[in-house]
C-alpha cells in the first residue's frame, strides 16, 4: 500500500506538470524496488519531456525487460527514439504496441506521425483514419490528418479535417493557423485571414500565424500590412527565415527590390539551404541593375539547380543566360515543386460537338497590361462560325477599358480569381472545352495548377511565357522557326507548333494619341540624339550597358531614355554611367504613364530603340514598332532573346537584326550618325505598317486557327501530340 500510494502521489505531481517533485518520488520508488515497473515506464517517459532521451530510454528499456509487451511503456520508448532521431526503430516500437493492442488510439495517431516523418504520408493517413474509426473525437488525430491531407495536396479534406477539431477544440491555435493555410491553397485569402485573426487572438505572439497572416494580406494586395504582420513576427522571432523571406516577398512586391535583396540576404545568412531566398534574392539583383550581385548569383545558379537546393522561378533564370537545358531543368523542378499533378486528373469530355471547337484562354492578365493589349483583338476576330471562346480571368480586375473590352469580346467570360485549381479545372471541364490556352506559363500570378488537373483533351502555351513550362500536362507551344527552331525541341516538354510568321500576336487597332507632347514636357533636351529602351530595368544587363555608354560616348549630345521602374535602379544605372566616365545626367527615366496611347505617343520623340539581351523586348518592341520607333536587336540564343528579330523580320526590317553585340554596337553607331540612313528605316516601317504580317492581326488570327485545328485533328485521330508547322496563307 506504502508504494501505490507514492506512486499516486508522483503520478499526480507528474500530471501537474511538477516534473522534479514527480522525480524525486519516482527515484525514492526505485530505491526501495528497482523493478516497479510503473516507475520505471513513468519516469523514462518524464526524462523524455525533459529531453534527456538516452536516459529515458535506459529506463523504459528495464521496464520492458520485466514486461516485454506492455503497450504503453513500448508507445512511449517509440517516442523517445524519435527524440533520439531514430524514426524506422520509433515505427517499429508503435508498430509492437499496436500488435498487442490494435485499438491503442494514441498509439495510432503516434505512428502517423512518425509515418509523416518518414515521407510515407498515404500510410500516416491511414493510422489516423483507424484511430478515428475508433475514437471519432480524437482532435489530434484529426488535426493530424488534416496535415497530412494537405501534404498530399487534398485541401479541401484538409479544411473539413480542421474544421472537425476545432468544432471539438475551437481554441487549437494549431489548426486554426493550418486551418488558414489549407484556405490559401483553397485560393480563399480573406477565410484565411480570420482563421489567423482567431489563431492570434488565443495565442497573441504566435510567430508562425503572424507570417501566415502576412502571407494572406499579400494575396490580398494588402501590401503595406503584409509587411508589418511579417515585422511583428520578426520582432519576436528575427532570426526567422521563413518570416524574413515572406518580407522579402512584400517588398519585392512594393518595389523596394535594395530591401528585398537585404531580406534575402539575411535568409541565406541564417538558413544557407534555404529552398526559395535564393531565387528571390536573383530576381531582386535584376530588378536593381545590380551586376556586382548577378555575376556571383549567375555562378552559382546551375549548381544549384543541378543540385534541386533551390527553386528558382524559370522567368527570373531568363534575365541570367540562355542555356535551354539549364532553363528546362529549372521549370521542371518549379512546376514540381509548385503543382503537384493529381493521380487521377478530370475525365475530358469529347462528347459535345456542333461543329464549334471550344477555346478557354487562361490569364491573370485580363487588365491593362502588356498580353491583354496584344490578345484582345485576336479574341474579337477569331471565327465564330467554327470556334467559340471562353476567357478564363484568375487576375485582378482593375476597371479599366481594356478589361471590358476583353470581357465583352469572349463568348463567355469568368472570372475565377476565388477559386481553387481544381473548381477552375471541374469549370473547364463541365464547359467541355475542348483546347485550353495558357497565356501566362511562368510569369507573375500564373496557374498551371488549374491545368495540372487535365481538364481539356488538348492544352497549350502561348504568349506570355518565352520558354518551356516543364509541365508534362501542357501538350504544345505556339512559336515561330526564328524564336524556336525545332532544334531546340529536345529542351521542351511541350510540341513545338509554328506560325508562319511571327507568333507574336498584335493589335492593329491600338490608338496613338495624336498629339505628340514636346521635348521638354518629356523630359528629353531640346537637341540631341535619342537612343531609347523602355523595357523593365531587370532586363538591362552589364555587357549591353556598356555597350550604351560607349555609344554615348561616340555620339555627342546623346542621352539614353529608359523606363522609370524603380529608384533603386535609376541610381545604380547613374552610378554605373559615372564609373564609365559617362555623364550621370545623360541617364533620363520616363514615368508610368496612365494612358498607354499617350506612352505610344511619346516613342516619336525618340530616334532609336536599343533592344537588350539575352532578354529582349517583347511586347515593348511591338510598342516601338507600332509607333514608328526603329528598333535594334541583337539575335539571343534562346526564345526570350530572339522575340525582337522574329518581330523585325516580319515587319519587314531584317537588316536592324544582329548576331553579335559588336555588330550590334557598330549598326547602332551608324544610325546614329547616318541621319539619311535612319530617315530610311523610319520610312520603310510607317510604309510596312498598313500590310506587314506583323501587325495584320486578321492573317495570324487564320494561322492560329489552323494550328488549333491541326491539334484537335491530331486529338480525334488518337495520336500523340506532334510538332508541325502552319503553312501560311498565299
Amino acid at each position: 500500500m506504502h508504494d501505490l500510494s507514492l506512486f499516486d502521489q508522483a503520478a499526480d505531481l507528474h500530471r501537474k506538470g511538477q516534473l522534479a517533485a514527480a522525480e524525486i518520488l519516482y527515484l525514492k520508488l526505485l530505491k526501495a524496488r528497482a523493478d516497479h515497473i510503473d516507475a520505471l515506464r513513468m519516469l523514462g517517459f518524464l526524462h523524455y519531456q525533459q529531453g534527456r532521451f538516452p536516459e529515458a530510454l535506459s529506463l523504459i528499456d528495464k521496464a520492458l525487460a520485466i514486461k516485454p509487451v506492455h503497450a504503453e511503456t513500448l508507445n512511449s520508448r517509440a517516442l523517445v527514439l524519435l527524440g533520439l532521431r531514430r524514426p524506422a526503430d520509433a515505427l517499429a516500437s508503435f508498430e509492437q504496441a499496436l500488435a498487442v493492442r490494435p485499438d491503442y488510439v494514441t498509439a495510432l495517431n503516434n505512428r502517423g506521425n512518425v509515418l509523416q516523418e518518414l515521407k510515407r504520408p498515404a500510410e500516416a493517413l491511414a493510422s489516423y483514419e483507424r484511430a478515428l474509426a475508433i475514437q471519432p473525437a480524437h482532435v489530434q488525430a484529426l488535426y493530424n490528418r488534416g496535415i497530412v491531407l494537405r501534404d498530399l495536396r487534398r485541401p479541401a479534406e484538409a479544411l473539413a479535417s480542421f474544421d472537425r477539431a476545432l468544432a471539438i477544440k475551437p481554441d487549437h491555435v494549431d489548426a486554426l493557423n493550418n486551418r488558414g493555410v489549407v484556405l490559401r491553397d483553397l485560393n480563399r485569402p480573406s477565410e484565411a485571414l480570420a482563421s489567423y485573426e482567431r489563431a492570434l487572438a488565443v495565442r497573441p505572439h504566435y510567430v508562425e500565424a503572424l507570417n501566415n497572416r502576412g502571407s494572406a494580406l499579400r494575396d490580398l494586395r494588402r501590401l503595406t500590412e503584409a509587411l508589418a504582420s511579417h515585422d511583428e513576427a520578426l520582432a519576436l522571432d528575427p532570426a526567422n527565415a521563413d518570416t524574413l523571406c515572406s518580407r522579402g516577398v512584400v517588398l519585392r512586391d512594393l518595389k523596394r527590390f535594395a530591401e528585398a535583396l537585404a531580406s534575402f540576404e539575411q535568409v541565406l545568412a541564417i538558413d544557407p539551404g534555404h529552398r526559395y531566398a535564393f531565387a528571390g534574392m536573383a530576381y531582386a539583383a535584376l530588378a536593381v541593375c545590380d551586376w556586382a550581385r548577378t555575376a556571383i548569383i549567375a555562378g552559382e545558379l546551375a549548381a544549384r539547380i543541378a543540385r534541386r537546393s533551390s527553386v528558382i522561378p524559370p522567368f527570373t533564370l531568363l534575365g541570367y543566360g540562355s542555356d535551354p537545358a539549364l532553363q528546362l531543368e529549372c521549370a521542371k523542378i518549379y512546376i514540381e515543386d509548385v503543382t503537384r499533378v493529381p493521380a487521377q486528373p478530370l475525365a475530358t469530355k469529347t462528347g459535345r460537338h456542333d461543329g464549334k471547337l471550344r477555346i478557354a484562354y487562361l490569364s491573370a492578365d485580363f487588365r491593362q497590361h502588356p498580353v491583354a493589349s496584344l490578345i484582345a483583338q485576336l479574341i474579337e476576330l477569331h471565327d465564330r462560325a467554327r470556334f467559340e471562346i471562353v476567357g478564363v480571368s484568375f487576375g485582378p480586375d482593375d476597371h479599366s477599358d481594356l478589361r471590358a473590352r476583353l470581357a465583352r469580346a469572349f463568348d463567355a467570360f469568368h472570372d475565377v480569381r476565388w477559386q481553387s485549381d481544381r473548381e477552375v479545372a471541374e469549370l473547364l471541364s463541365r464547359l467541355q472545352v475542348d483546347i485550353a490556352v495558357d497565356l501566362g506559363g511562368h510569369t507573375h500570378d500564373a496557374r498551371l495548377g488549374i491545368l495540372a488537373h487535365r481538364p481539356a483533351p488538348v492544352q497549350v502555351s502561348y504568349l506570355g511565357y518565352a520558354g518551356s513550362t516543364g509541365a508534362g500536362f501542357i501538350d504544345y507551344v505556339i512559336a515561330d522557326k526564328t524564336v524556336l527552331p525545332l532544334d531546340q525541341q529536345p529542351f521542351y516538354t511541350e510540341r513545338i507548333v509554328h506560325l508562319p510568321d511571327c507568333f507574336l500576336v498584335n493589335d492593329s487597332t491600338r490608338k496613338i494619341a495624336a498629339r505628340t507632347p514636346t521635348r521638354r514636357e518629356a523630359g528629353l533636351p531640346d537637341e540631341g540624339f535619342v537612343f531609347c529602351s523602355f523595357n523593365n530595368n531587370n532586363k538591362i544587363t552589364k555587357p549591353v550597358f556598356d555597350v550604351w555608354m560607349r555609344l554615348l560616348r561616340a555620339v555627342e549630345g546623346s542621352v539614353l531614355w529608359l523606363s522609370q521602374d524603380n529608384v533603386d535602379a535609376s541610381e545604380n544605372l547613374r552610378r554605373a554611367a559615372a564609373a564609365r566616365g559617362i555623364e550621370p545626367a545623360r541617364l533620363l527615366f520616363a514615368p508610368r504613364l496612365d494612358l498607354y496611347e499617350d506612352h505610344l505617343a511619346r516613342h516619336r520623340l525618340a530616334d532609336l530603340f536599343l533592344d537588350t539581351l539575352p532578354y529582349n523586348a517583347h511586347a515593348t518592341a511591338s510598342d516601338a514598332l507600332w509607333a514608328g520607333l526603329p528598333l535594334l536587336t541583337c539575335r539571343g540564343a534562346s526564345f526570350a532573346g530572339r522575340v525582337a528579330t522574329s518581330l523585325l523580320q516580319a515587319a519587314g526590317l531584317p537588316e536592324l537584326v544582329t548576331n553579335d553585340l559588336g555588330a550590334y554596337e557598330a549598326s547602332a553607331l551608324r544610325l546614329a550618325t547616318d541621319a539619311p540612313l535612319l530617315r530610311s528605316f523610319r520610312q520603310r516601317l510607317a510604309q510596312n505598317r498598313a500590310t506587314c504580317p506583323l501587325f495584320d492581326t486578321d492573317r495570324l488570327r487564320r494561322h492560329v486557327e489552323r494550328a488549333y485545328a491541326t491539334m484537335w485533328r491530331l486529338q480525334q485521330r488518337g495520336e500523340r501530340p506532334a510538332s508541325f508547322s502552319v503553312e501560311p496563307e498565299r
